[in-house]
């Protein structure tokens, strides 16, 4: 090969290096100004009308001037009991399948099976729910059902996730563990999560989102009513959340300000999951700047 065709082949690959790099930013762009405008819009319209009022009193079902109160304290009550109920059995189940399960065929299928169930519409969750807790155990709607249905929507991801963050874990550092006589608990408590916490962390936040902006789940197992009383802690009791308030009010409600209530909520709804992943990213970004120093 002449250096003139050598010459010429570099020129064209660096040509090509820049307009992909170009493009990639392009569309990074193009998907951050996506979101804002998506953010401006929900929040411009929601953020205006907010106050303490509509936050704390109760929904109207024929009177203008209801609130979210209820729905929004079963919102985080059915997310509160789900992430008690699906954290330490997902994120055991990711540990036991990058550490501690052999690499067999049974493994390679349960892994496809958790990979499947994490696309799995969430409706069929919902189904599920309704069909054990409705109908067989006769509990009818209630907030237990509402999380533990959730749980279960949660898990096959919050694993999948957590396998691969602890699978990211560089091998000479659980070595260099072993070589200083830990045992493989040891290591994994000391080293292996702290080092996987931030893949973890983001799992979390995953799920926490969806669980918190889910509705198909929630209408099916804990129903599209609430108790009636603010603060309501019976497990057995309605629990209709914000997700399933913001669609009943968008496409049923009779109230006249039907649309304001919709536009408020929708605000609250993105709000609330903007400040979960900053909240769960907080002693994150804490951590790591602790360790650089």
């Amino acid at each position: 090969m002449s250096e003139w065709t050598r010459t010429r082949k570099m020129q064209r690959s660096l040509v090509y290096d820049r307009l992909a790099t170009y493009g990639f930013y392009g569309l990074g762009i193009l998907v951050l100004l996506l979101i804002f405008w998506l953010l401006l819009t929900i929040l411009g319209k929601g953020l205006p009308g907010l106050s303490l009022e509509f936050l704390m009193k109760l929904p109207e079902d024929m009177d203008p001037g209801g609130g979210i109160g209820p729905v929004l304290f079963n919102s985080f009550y059915i997310l509160i009991l789900s992430l008690l109920i699906s954290v330490p059995i997902g994120v055991g189940a990711g540990i036991y399948m990058a550490e501690y399960a052999p690499p067999n065929k049974f493994t390679e299928v349960l892994r496809i099976c958790v990979e499947s169930l994490s696309s799995v519409p969430s409706i069929v969750f919902g189904m599920l729910g309704l069909a054990i807790f409705a109908e067989y155990f006769q509990i009818g709607l209630t907030i237990l059902g509402g999380a533990v249905s959730l749980a279960f929507l949660n898990l096959p991801m919050l694993a999948r996730v957590t396998e691969e963050a602890v699978r990211a874990v560089q091998n000479d550092v659980k070595n260099a563990s072993y070589a200083l006589g830990m045992t493989k608990f040891q290591c994994i408590r000391t080293v292996i999560i702290p080092m996987a916490m931030q893949g973890i962390v983001t799992g979390i936040c995953l799920v926490a989102g969806r669980a918190f902006g889910e509705s198909a789940v929630i209408l099916l197992t804990a129903g599209l009513s609430t108790s009636g009383e603010m603060w309501d802690f019976n497990l057995f009791s309605p629990g209709e959340t914000l997700a399933v308030h913001l669609w009943y009010v968008q496409s049923e409600a009779i109230v006249e300000d039907a649309r304001q209530i919709a536009d408020k909520s929708a605000a609250v709804l993105v709000i609330v999951v903007l400040l979960m992943n900053l909240l769960f990213r907080i002693p994150l970004w804490i951590s790591n700047r602790r360790l650089k120093k």
